[in-house]
């Protein structure tokens, strides 16, 4: 009886305590700097279209614009090279930092992902706001813990876990899908600790961003979607079709990245990286002149596509000319997101095949649920989520009387490009940047055996549930007053004064030995060579 209790009152100590505080802290400071960049956000887009209006009456003044490119390609290459974890997509940089192979300075990071990414609005650059929510929610969530709690650093990464989710939810405003961002895409892996920490977040934020919304004008939702129809049994080929499609597309999508990560390392590897912004950045200009269809986040053009507007060669040539430019605009390290362009292509994608199939004697009454397929098994098609993606349809879209649809469209999509053997957009950018690092010299790997000391923040949690170093493995456990090892697969919790044995291969000793103490309580340590 005395073990429960003993055990219970851990548990309580050690993880529900911690998890409500800094889940409390990161999410309600989170939802706070993302409904206020969500402002920003909507006051800056609507003004680069009204802007781009003004321009096409007013054709003399592009090549002031165009000068004026130039010195912000400058200024932006001079920024990425002192800063380059807040250039790119924020959802692949927040997950390699939340699985511990990126680093990064974490008020740096906000301040300039905040600022960068507004100014790729206001240029009208085919990139999103969410991921740079998720990458602000994930530096929030690190300074949450150096600034309140530097004597709890082993919650650095899931208070960062936390704000990532945070910031998904409030961006998109689907906070399960939020809790669900971390199992399926940050971490892969299911544990106590990162759930109870996710939600805990996602609800303050949730909370704090319902009262916020009355207050900013901004509304909580991504999309108002009109009443969907309900797709009978008979119809439930639709799915099948818009899941088909819509895999081959990812597939594609994910290889086309491929080539344009070719061109840009190997063909134009001697150019400068002002040049290549720059390259972008007049692209994006020249196309806004023509439609801002072609352009900015893509959100309004989702909206555009559920009135069923243009043709399908009009579509085809949008799909086309945003596709590249947003994959070059990724590439070339531009601060934004790809989740709402990436949304965006599905769409359209998706009401290329309604309008085929509507020519072909479909009930044009249909044409919406194609949309949300669409969307739905582009995210899992493309950003090999289909978990998410079924709740984001569920929580953003309106498919809650289509269930079975949308599982059957997001599970063909995902289907396909597992078949074909495509990794997620997120998974191939982290690659690539880790590929463009030089390798760290006078790299060292070593071999100790450590204790756990009593009120660490190992206790009570089990091997596999803990967010070690990178590069750093527990071999085994060894319980001291039973003199038992625990099983291989990390199934049993970690006791007090139980013996570690750990290897691991670093080239920053001192950072390691900080995290690894954090982790197992302070003790001198023995640094030998094997």
């Amino acid at each position: 009886m005395k073990l429960k209790l003993s055990r219970y009152k851990s548990y309580i100590i050690n993880l529900l305590v911690p998890a409500i505080v800094f889940g409390f802290i990161t999410g309600t400071l989170t939802s706070i700097v993302v409904m206020l960049y969500k402002l920003c956000a909507k006051f800056i887009i609507h003004f680069s279209e009204d802007a781009y209006g003004y321009l096409r009456e007013h054709l003399y003044f592009v090549p002031l614009i165009v000068i004026g490119l130039l010195g912000v390609s400058l200024l932006l290459a001079y920024i990425y090279k002192k800063t380059p974890n807040i250039k790119g997509g924020g959802i692949p940089t927040s997950v390699g930092i939340l699985r511990g192979i990126i680093t990064f300075q974490w008020l740096k990071s906000l301040i300039g992902v905040f600022l960068l990414s507004l100014s790729s609005f206001l240029i009208g650059v085919p990139l999103g706001n969410e991921g740079p929510s998720v990458q602000m929610g994930t530096a929030i969530g690190r300074g949450s813990v150096y600034t309140f709690a530097k004597k709890h650093r082993a919650w650095d990464r899931y208070s960062m876990t936390g704000g990532a989710c945070a910031g998904f939810s409030v961006a998109t405003g689907a906070p399960i899908s939020g809790i669900f961002f971390a199992i399926e895409e940050a971490h892969q892996r299911i544990s106590p600790t990162i759930v109870i920490m996710a939600s805990s977040s996602v609800l303050f934020a949730s909370i704090t961003s319902k009262l916020l919304s009355p207050i900013f004008g901004v509304s909580e939702k991504l999309f108002e979607i009109p009443d969907l129809p309900v797709l009978e049994v008979k119809s439930y080929w639709i799915p099948l079709v818009v899941g088909l499609v819509i895999g081959i597309f990812s597939a594609l999508f994910l290889n086309y990245y491929k080539l344009i990560d070719k061109v840009h390392d190997v063909w134009l590897k001697k150019v400068p990286h002002f040049v290549k912004i720059f390259v972008i950045l007049v692209l994006t200009v020249v196309l806004g002149l023509c439609s801002f269809s072609f352009i900015s986040t893509g959100h309004e053009l989702i909206l555009e596509l559920f009135e069923s507007n243009g043709t399908i060669l009009a579509l085809l040539l949008i799909l086309l000319v945003r596709t590249t430019l947003t994959l070059g605009a990724n590439k070339t390290g531009i601060t934004g997101g790809t989740f709402i362009p990436v949304l965006a292509l599905g769409a359209l994608v998706a009401s290329i095949v309604g309008k085929t199939l509507m020519y072909f004697g479909l009930d044009g009454g249909m044409y919406t649920v194609i949309l949300v397929l669409g969307i739905t098994a582009c995210i899992s098609g493309s950003i090999k989520m289909p978990l998410t993606a079924i709740m984001f349809a569920l929580e953003a879209l309106s498919c809650a009387d289509n269930v079975i649809p949308v599982v059957i469209a997001s599970f063909v999509a995902f289907l396909v490009t597992e078949m074909i053997g495509v990794k997620s957009i997120n998974d191939t950018v982290i690659e690539m940047r880790l590929e463009d690092e030089e390798e760290k010299p006078n790299q060292v790997t070593r071999e100790i055996f450590v204790t756990v000391q009593k009120g660490a923040f190992a206790v009570g949690k089990q091997i596999r549930d803990i967010f070690w170093p990178k590069n750093l493995f527990v071999l085994s456990v060894k319980h001291q007053q039973s003199n038992t090892e625990v099983d291989e697969h990390g199934g049993k919790e970690i006791r007090e004064n139980d013996l570690l044995h750990i290897r691991y291969s670093t080239a920053d000793e001192e950072n390691m030995k900080k995290e690894l103490l954090a982790i197992i309580g302070e003790q001198e340590l023995a640094f030998e060579k094997e």
